[in-house]
């Protein structure tokens, strides 16, 4: 990155930590990991959004990519990363690959990313970015996110990036005894609850509420639990 692009930078990742201690009565994190921050650091966002959008890619909101689709907002995909609490050897899966920014940054911290967007066209897009960028770790797919990724569950932790108006139950499937699901539910342009579900050892969901949200929709059905629905593979 240039000059200017690092301290676009610096000055996102002090905003990210004070937005951090101003929400820790709704989140309780007064600070996020700091493996967390140091991938913020290391995956330029800037490759991330459009170009007539580059000159604010370090501001701290979010951004249109085109599809009706959105790059979040940098404090809430750091704090989303954080309460996933990524390990070294995880494998997660995430829902809603977008631009592929999320997935880069998972991909800074863990073992394996297996992202689904339900948009071929970003798919497509996000899959070829991320190669051309050397994330390796990464696999993406074009195809419904609400059938999660059945090929390779169960994941270690699993990130949803669009609001759902109730919680999936293939992807608690899909979740490993022990794991984590960051999951936006409720509907859009209405409250939306960032909801954590920590699936413990013997299968039981420990629930809870970290702060409102806002985010597009999840769209797809349940309908169709066949993963030959999913195409596309890059």
């Amino acid at each position: 990155m240039g000059t200017d692009s690092n301290k676009d930078l610096s000055f996102l990742l002090d905003e990210i930590r004070e937005e951090v201690w101003a929400t820790r009565h709704l989140t309780g994190r007064p600070a996020l990991e700091e493996r967390v921050m140091e991938a913020l650091r290391q995956v330029p966002r800037h490759e991330f959004v459009p170009e007539e959008l580059r000159h604010g890619a370090y501001a701290n909101h979010p951004l249109t990519i085109g599809f009706g689709q959105t790059i979040s907002q940098p404090y809430i995909v750091a704090l989303m990363t954080d309460l996933i609490r990524p390990r070294v050897e995880d494998v997660v899966l995430e829902i809603g690959t977008g631009s592929g920014y999320q997935a880069a940054i998972l991909a800074r911290l863990v073992k394996r990313v297996y992202s689904i967007e339900i948009v071929e066209e970003l798919a497509a897009e996000a899959g070829a970015r991320l190669q051309r960028l050397g994330y390796h770790n990464i696999e993406v797919r074009a195809g419904n996110g609400r059938l999660g990724w059945p090929e390779h569950a169960p994941y270690d932790a699993i990130l949803v990036t669009a609001a759902a108006s109730r919680i999936p139950s293939t992807l608690i499937e899909q979740l490993k005894p022990g794991g984590t699901l960051v999951i936006p539910v409720g509907a859009q342009h209405a409250a939306q609850d960032l909801l954590v579900l920590r699936k413990t050892a013997n299968g039981r969901i420990e629930e809870s509420s970290v702060l409102p949200v806002a985010f597009v929709p999840l769209t797809g059905t349940d309908a169709d639990r066949d993963p030959d629905g999913m195409k596309g593979r890059t």
